[in-house]
């Protein structure tokens, strides 16, 4: 998990701080797909990097959990502890983006900041 740190944002055009729309996106995934079509939020990279990392998240989360109800007796015991696991991570994230980080998991975080400056 890498950290790059950012300055502090400010407002993006009125409603919510950059910081607070990215602590968002982690905790439900509907703001994390309206920040990536509404403006002005759509425009700001930091609300897009985070909105991004927390859809691939939440898809990542539920790839594994297909995956380990596939699996008899141990992957069924790993089952139990992964909404834990993934309640923890997405946590540590939004207040990471309330920090104004730039907290980047492994291998989603690369594909989330690729996203963030393609779009």
């Amino acid at each position: 998990m890498e950290q790059t740190p950012q300055a502090p944002s400010t407002k993006s055009g009125g409603g919510l701080s950059p910081n607070v729309a990215a602590l968002l996106a982690y905790l439900l995934w509907i703001p994390a797909i309206l920040w990536l079509v509404i403006e002005p939020y759509n425009k700001d990279r930091f609300i897009r990097f985070h909105s991004f990392q927390a859809l691939f998240l939440g898809l990542a989360w539920l790839a594994l959990s297909i995956v380990l109800s596939m699996i008899p007796i141990l992957g069924w015991l790993l089952l139990l502890f992964l909404p834990f696991a993934g309640i923890i991570v997405a946590i540590v994230c939004a207040y990471k983006a309330y920090k104004n980080e730039r907290f980047k998991l492994p291998v989603i975080g690369e594909l989330a900041e690729k996203q963030a400056e393609t779009s």
